[in-house]
């Protein structure tokens, strides 16, 4: 079973961005350029990450106490990876890029992520870039984020440390100024780092030439204490081996240390390490210390770093989506060939009769529905926040900030839902396999186990609640809550006039005013803490009531063409969303509403 003709429906059928090519940036692309980088991502991943996935699973990284060992099938794929230009895709053709819209590159990327998501496919190395080509001074762009752009280097970042978790506010690493003059260094202000960062997934390895680490560290007030809050936080680039001007290594290792490699449930073939910076292992000109270069101002670090971890989320909503596909692909390639039980009524009981094959059962059935609807769901979703990232760098001045504000909303969503929904797909494509799907002789549980990373990094799913429902649709007087709105009572009305959609037009339009309601009474005593005890309940209602709509849309396309398999499959799975997964909103909202206390007043003894 193939992704591509999936891949084709939405992006060329449901979000048009062969259009794209009438704005003055895409103005060289076409339909074929498109497909051709598309074929090739396809090629790349199936030669050089699927065979590979299982043996990246099982072959660990490891420390022969000198530098870290990766199977040679991790570095043939970084390396096609790289020569493929997927790095710099979206980058102007001035710099090397293929000026290519991002709803394209991540289309793109969804093949490797589906084929080997623990192999890796460079996330943190272009949102490493990216933020450089946003907040670095020109030699950094030049040095730093141009050489990860060719492949040359990669990039991590590096926020959380062993006694503050996702608490950035308790961040302890120090910079101090590197001597005398060295505000004036050319690659940006120079600094000396003392602390320890851990979970920095590629934080050591072999692939590339050097690794350039974003660091968020604190730079100590005139009584050399550090500031509190995030307000003091700011942002160096820290690389692994020291730089030239001219993009050259030194030969001169940075004061950067790996303490230890993690061993996770997951995603076993990407390094995770903790790090030492500063400690002395390695002084930089006699001296302990590591060597950064401050990027943008004192103090502004949080507000510069969240440009990649915003890109980051959606990333990793991508990779729960392509593992929960994975999965269901598998699952549904062993029900079509599993034969096991005979069908209801008479005839079933007959126990001459052959077997059926397991997709003949209804529950069967049900779960790959399910598995569907909320891979294929979460895959329309994050093409559609790619195409928004499109619209807010290439549209006219009013619809690129209704852009940036839906991203603003949609952005908790797009990584949080498929993190969860799409874990819970994969739960069933174990479930659909049986006790073999729990045993390592067929892949389901590798993508269950690398999957359940997804809930947790780039800010759990209580992070995500507070932000969506702290921030997000309150920001600018609730101005992006009310633009969604908008574009759901647009799909509203043009499925009101479809027969076939209007009952679940009507569902959509009561769950959009229950949610409404919910953020009203959520906040009804203007009081954060009542708001907030029941943020992820109103996350996932909310997450549901954004892929119904998502669902309506793509139904509103599908309907309109011609008689198909695949036709009837979403207009199948739109169905099984309204009536399966779209009730659901109630229970959560209930909570929200009244500001329930019952997890956040219960006492520590109680438990």
């Amino acid at each position: 079973m193939s992704l591509r003709p999936t891949l084709d429906f939405l992006l060329n059928d449901w979000l048009a961005v062969e259009g794209l090519n009438q704005r003055e940036r895409f103005a060289d692309h076409s339909r074929e350029t498109f497909d051709a980088v598309l074929d090739t991502c396809e090629r790349i991943a199936r030669e050089k990450y699927a065979p590979f996935n299982r043996l990246v699973d099982t072959q660990e990284p490891h420390f022969d106490g000198e530098k870290v060992i990766l199977p040679q099938a991790t570095h043939d794929a970084n390396r096609a990876y790289a020569e493929s230009g997927m790095l710099s895709a979206a980058q102007d053709y001035e710099i090397g890029g293929m000026q290519l819209p991002y709803s394209v590159e991540a289309a793109a990327n969804t093949f490797f992520a589906m084929a080997s998501v623990s192999i890796g496919s460079g996330l943190l190395t272009v949102g490493n870039a990216n933020l450089l080509m946003k907040h670095g001074n020109e030699l950094q762009k030049k040095v730093f984020a141009l050489n990860e752009f060719s492949g040359r280097w990669s990039g991590t970042m590096c926020l959380s440390e062993p006694q503050a978790g996702s608490s950035l506010s308790d961040v302890a690493t120090r910079a101090v100024p590197d001597g005398s003059g060295s505000e004036s260094d050319p690659l940006g202000a120079r600094f000396r780092l003392k602390g320890n960062k851990m979970w920095i997934s590629s934080g050591e390895h072999e692939l590339t030439e050097n690794i350039i680490h974003l660091v968020l560290a604190k730079i100590p007030d005139e009584n050399g204490k550090l500031v509190p809050g995030t307000r003091g936080i700011s942002l160096f680039i820290v690389p692994k081996k020291m730089v030239g001007t001219d993009g050259g290594l030194t030969g001169e290792r940075n004061d950067v240390a790996l303490a230890g490699l993690n061993h996770k449930c997951g995603w076993r073939g990407t390094t995770n390490t903790l790090l030492n910076f500063g400690e002395g292992k390695y002084p930089v000109g006699g001296e302990a210390g590591a060597v950064g270069y401050l990027v943008g101002q004192p103090g502004k670090g949080l507000a510069c770093m969240f440009h990649m971890m915003n890109e980051a989320r959606i990333g990793v909503g991508l990779a729960a989506t392509m593992l929960g596909m994975a999965g269901y692909h598998a699952s549904l390639d062993y029900a079509k060939n599993r034969p096991q039980g005979r069908p209801m009524g008479p005839a079933g009981k007959d126990p001459a009769q052959p077997q059926t094959r397991i997709i003949e059962h209804a529950d069967v059935k049900r779960m790959l529905l399910a598995q569907k609807s909320y891979a294929e769901g979460a895959l329309a979703l994050e093409l559609y926040c790619a195409r928004l990232v499109d619209e807010h760098h290439t549209a006219e001045a009013a619809a690129a900030d209704d852009a940036r504000l839906l991203l603003e909303v949609l952005t908790p969503i797009a990584k949080s839902w498929p993190s969860e929904w799409c874990l819970e797909a994969n739960s069933l494509a174990i479930q659909v396999h049986g006790g073999y799907g729990y045993t390592r002789d067929f892949p389901v549980e590798q993508y269950w186990r690398d999957n359940r990373l997804n809930m947790i990094h780039e800010g759990t799913h209580g992070i995500q609640g507070m932000d969506l429902l702290g921030r997000k649709v309150l920001m600018e007087e609730g101005k992006g809550l009310k633009l969604l709105a908008d574009r759901m009572n647009a799909t509203i009305q043009r499925a009101m006039q479809v027969p076939e959609l209007a009952e679940h037009a009507n569902a959509l339009a009561h769950s959009l005013a229950q949610v409404g309601a919910a953020t009203k009474a959520a906040w009804a005593t203007g009081i954060p803490g009542d708001a907030l005890a029941n943020a992820v309940p109103y996350l996932q209602a909310f997450g549901h009531m954004v892929l119904a709509w998502i669902w309506l849309d793509v139904s509103l396309t599908a309907q309109a063409a011609a008689d198909s398999p695949a036709r009837t499959g979403r207009l199948a799975c739109m169905r099984f969303f309204f009536l399966y997964e779209l009730p659901k909103i109630g229970a959560w909202l209930n909570v929200v509403s009244s500001r329930d206390q019952t997890c956040a007043a219960l006492p520590e003894e109680a438990f």
